[in-house]
């Protein structure tokens, strides 16, 4: 069972990985840089402290303890625990990937850039007010994007970007649930 879906994981990431050309791959290594992204993050910072005033500090501690761990979760314990080679380093599909800008770590299961970009977005997705669902519906279009770019780029499979967006939305809700019991504690104290 796990063969075959190894296999169809592979197969997919052939046909996806395939779709290239000089102008989506400036775009896709552009949206893959970590560093691109923070006039962004800076910006929703400002935005949040300005809107929520006190209530953002903890609206973006617990941002930060969702993105952080997973990343820690990502990085630190499933890449080395399941030891998943890239498709990059795979030397089965070395003639058949395209490999666009570097290839970065030996494993990629699961993917940080995934699991950190879904943690944002939906936390965000499930603190925020209704009032705000096209700022929502951006941020799950970003956090897809960000995390096909992995795949186009020949780093991930795309069973790492469904890992990555899996634990990156349950480590979010996990942090919304805190985020709604510090609010109510807060509020009993003020």
């Amino acid at each position: 069972m796990i063969e075959r879906l190894e296999q169809l994981d592979k197969k997919l990431f052939l046909c996806l990985n395939d779709w290239q050309s000089p102008f989506w791959d400036t775009v896709m290594v552009f949206v893959s840089d970590k560093y691109v992204w923070l006039p962004f993050y800076l910006g929703l910072i400002g935005y949040l402290i300005w809107r929520y005033r006190r209530q953002s500090m903890y609206m973006l501690l617990m941002a930060v303890v969702a993105i952080g761990l997973a990343d820690f979760i990502a990085s630190g314990l499933f890449k080395p625990y399941f030891a998943r080679l890239r498709p990059c380093h795979d030397p089965c599909l070395a003639e058949f990937i395209n490999i666009v800008k570097g290839c970065g770590g030996r494993f990629g299961f699961i993917s940080s850039h995934a699991s950190t970009s879904f943690a944002l977005a939906v936390f965000f997705n499930l603190v925020l007010s209704d009032r705000y669902l096209i700022f929502k519906i951006v941020l799950v279009a970003w956090a897809v994007v960000v995390s096909y770019s992995r795949i186009y780029l020949g780093v991930h499979f795309p069973g790492d970007i469904l890992g990555g967006a899996l634990l990156g939305s349950f480590l979010a809700y996990a942090s919304a649930l805190g985020y709604q019991l510090i609010l109510r504690r807060y509020h009993r104290h003020t």
